[in-house]
């Protein structure tokens, strides 16, 4: 069965205006559904709308409300709330574009793939698309989707395009509240080298395939074990150190991460260079007379 489009309408660039079709670029993925079940019966926890005083009802009278005071709302159907006019709504307009690395990770929440309507918007479409990719630029507009309006980015991807939604400022905390405490102290040459060397030797191209959720897998393999009546003997771990050990002597610890044995040129740390006065010092002690050394 074919996807179904999360959302139709048009891209307008000024006067130009291209009919698209857009589609969730991710999913749940392999999550393990986990229920609340009634240990003594076996039987699964279920949840019933209740309103005080009068107990389960029908969820057809249920509608939506704003609490302007504590106890008092304003009652809102769903079509009072579809007839919110946004012109959003069907058009994702243009209104900027920036060099991608100009906006913060952070910001990025949620990505859509993004493909013409019809034949007839492919070429306008090819046409941004590869206007984006020439300049290295993101689009950026607002789009109202399932009761709400979104900031979001169109970049160029493989034939299509991908669409991501984005976080307003208010929705991001500030990191300097967060990093405030760190202090500015330089890393040591030595060991930043070291570091850098560590990271060059585990640096390859990225491939999502390489890498699984193990906490799903060891929990399917819990579930199976358990079906087939196999005895669960449960490590405690309850000593471990969250935090791992103790790096005392963090030059130690990085030159053992680069290779047992240290015998590559990579795992040994840069000499420290004599400063130049030592040096010196040192010269004028080797050529003077034995008896003024002594």
């Amino acid at each position: 069965m074919a996807a179904r489009p999360y959302w139709r309408g048009q891209i307008r660039l000024a006067l130009v205006s291209i009919p698209v079709e857009i589609y969730s670029a991710t999913k749940s993925g392999a999550a393990v559904a986990l229920h609340q079940i009634y240990e003594p019966t076996g039987q699964r926890i279920k949840y019933e709308k209740t309103v005080p005083g009068i107990g389960p009802v029908d969820v057809e009278k249920i509608i939506k409300g704003f609490e302007y005071e504590k106890g008092e709302y304003v009652l809102l159907d769903e079509k009072e709330i579809e007839g919110v006019k946004l012109e959003s709504k069907k058009t994702l307009e243009l209104t900027q574009f920036v060099d991608s690395h100009e906006i913060d990770a952070i910001y990025f929440d949620k990505p859509y793939y993004v493909v013409p309507a019809d034949d007839l918007a492919e070429e306008a479409f090819v046409v941004l698309r590869e206007a984006l990719k020439r300049t290295h630029k993101i689009g950026l507009g607002q789009l109202a989707m399932r009761g709400r309006e979104y900031v979001v980015s169109i970049k160029g991807c493989g034939r299509g395009m991908i669409m991501e939604t984005l976080r307003y400022a208010d929705e991001v905390h500030k990191a300097a509240s967060y990093f405030r405490e760190i202090g500015d102290t330089k890393p040591d040459d030595d060991l930043l080298d070291l570091a850098q060397t560590l990271i060059d030797k585990k640096t390859g191209k990225f491939d999502a395939a390489d890498f699984h959720d193990r906490y799903v897998d060891a929990l399917k393999d819990l579930i199976e074990r358990k079906k087939k009546g196999k005895t669960i003997t449960i490590d405690d771990d309850k000593g471990a150190d969250p935090r791992g050990g103790n790096v005392v002597d963090l030059m130690a610890a990085l030159k053992k991460s680069l290779g047992a044995g240290g015998n590559s040129a990579a795992a040994k740390a840069p000499a420290k260079k004599t400063p130049p006065a030592k040096k010196a010092a040192a010269k004028a002690a080797a050529k003077a007379p034995a008896h003024k050394r002594a």
